[in-house]
């Protein structure tokens, strides 16, 4: 069952689950691509192939709000649209510790060991190295732990988890840098605003993490920002 959170003829707003791939992988996994596509499929009970484009994706371990496009043109102007850093996608994390700032742009230049899907950051001279920027602000700090709002400018893989980490705050729950084992990544997509392919209205969209650990540390700022 997909969460719907707005769709009209041309695009779908859904919320992504935490752990589910955004488009099929070599695990064999249901992942989200599929599953808008199925939902369209049996809905409007479409015969043969569904058309459904993917312009951006979460890594399998965040959750939170991915934009679908039902045509072609939407798929091709949402896409310029992060091309041009016209869509603004922004993120809620929990960090283990304290950022040495509570507020700062992020740049850094990382590079991607496929084989291994390790992301590390690298100088800016380095073969097939990649920018990498964001900018955050710290929202609330109890417990060495720190809630961070996080807006992304660049999509690198894995990079708010790798820039975070290099910043002094690794995400609560990321196994994969932090080495710790906590739960679920504390990393959630919650705001996502574009301008509407078609209707050219800027559109906005909120959906806020699940109300569990390590979440719930933070539900009165959390719910202040509703």
């Amino acid at each position: 069952m997909v969460n719907i959170v707005y769709e009209d003829n041309h695009i779908l707003v859904c919320v992504k689950p935490q752990n589910i791939p955004s488009q099929a992988d070599e695990s064999g996994d249901a992942d989200m691509l599929s599953i808008v596509k199925n939902y369209i499929k049996e809905k409007y009970q479409k015969p043969g192939n569904v058309y459904v484009g993917l312009v951006h994706r979460l890594d399998r371990v965040t959750g939170g709000l991915m934009v679908f496009a039902k045509t072609s043109k939407a798929a091709k102007r949402l896409s310029e649209e992060i091309v041009s850093h016209e869509m603004q996608k922004s993120y809620l994390a929990v960090c283990n510790g304290y950022l040495k700032k509570d507020e700062d742009k992020l740049v850094d230049y990382l590079k991607k060991d496929s084989k291994n899907n390790l992301v590390k950051i690298v100088s800016k001279t380095t073969p097939f190295a990649k920018r990498a920027e964001l900018d955050y602000i710290v929202l609330s700090k109890k417990d060495n732990l720190s809630l961070v709002e996080i807006n992304l400018h660049t999509g690198r893989s894995h990079q708010i988890r790798v820039q975070l980490k290099n910043a002094g705050a690794p995400i609560f729950g990321d196994h994969r840098y932090a080495g710790v084992k906590q739960g679920n990544l504390a990393l959630w997509a919650y705001k996502l605003c574009f301008i509407h392919p078609t209707k050219k209205e800027k559109m906005t969209f909120i959906y806020f993490p699940p109300n569990e650990k390590p979440w719930n540390y933070f539900e009165k700022e959390i719910n202040n920002k509703k």
